[in-house]
């Protein structure tokens, strides 16, 4: 047996080793439109990448949220930090999420945004996610869209919606998104949009994934249901960057399809 042959088994192993471990988080909340004064809970929840970005599962939790930020970013551009406020409703160190309680005051789109850079040895894990909610007077009509959901805010790698991500979300209203890596359109990146309870085919699924184009622009069409878009990228190390022997990027970006519009229910 050659040396070539032998190193490039154990090349196999050690890569499949590090796809087994890699876990992304995500941020949801219970509901999408809510008044003023409602409370609105956020969930920091770990999991459904070690297999390659195939299901919508909870997969152990952050040990803890030590040199991450949690924050919900209000229609006026002010930062509300939540980490203060989050609390473990895991019974255990791996299992369950992390929660914090945010009540609703401006009316308007809601961003809550997570983001997390963590080095363990060699190597460097840079974690990013997004959801969002409105908060509505009346929730008899439907408010009036605005667009600072497409405005990007900065992650590394970064998924930006350039649909509205609650008003005028339905079945058959496609979901379009646009990626970016360190400030540049990301192209020919594979997008995952899994829907909860959904496992995707192996290698690429052409019902639930899409490629980036040359813009970093992708679409896909949902049903009912929440859905988790995922994208990983893996960069090579270099210059001062050199140090590390890998550098994992993830993003995530959590959305809910009504089977009606929620301002009408």
């Amino acid at each position: 047996m050659s040396h070539s042959f032998l190193r490039g088994i154990a090349a196999l192993l050690a890569a499949t080793a590090a796809t087994a471990r890699a876990h992304d988080t995500w941020l949801q909340t219970a509901a999408t439109v809510v008044r003023p004064a409602d409370v609105v809970h956020v969930d920091l929840a770990l999991g459904n990448h070690g297999n390659d970005h195939r299901d919508f599962k909870f997969a152990g939790k952050l040990v803890s949220l030590d040199g991450g930020t949690v924050e919900v970013i209000t229609p006026s551009g002010g930062r509300d930090d939540l980490v203060p406020e989050m609390i473990d409703l895991g019974s255990t160190a791996k299992e369950g999420f992390w929660s914090a309680r945010f009540v609703a005051e401006a009316e308007g789109l809601h961003t809550v945004a997570h983001r997390l850079d963590r080095i363990r040895e060699t190597k460097r894990s840079v974690k990013s996610a997004k959801t969002f909610f409105v908060v509505a007077e009346k929730l008899d009509r439907e408010p009036k869209a605005t667009a600072e959901h497409a405005t990007p805010l900065g992650h590394d790698l970064e998924l930006v919606a350039e649909t509205h991500p609650v008003i005028g979300m339905g079945p058959g209203r496609p979901i379009a998104v646009r990626l970016f890596f360190k400030g540049r359109p990301l192209a020919d990146e594979r997008v995952s949009f899994i829907p909860r309870g959904v496992t995707l085919a192996e290698g690429f699924d052409p019902k639930f994934e899409r490629r980036t184009d040359a813009e970093g622009r992708c679409r896909w069409e949902p049903t009912e249901g929440t859905y988790v878009l995922v994208v990983a990228h893996r960069e090579e190390p270099a210059g001062k960057e050199a140090t590390y022997e890998t550098i994992k990027y993830s993003a995530t970006l959590v959305v809910n399809v009504p089977g009606r519009c929620p301002c009408c229910e």
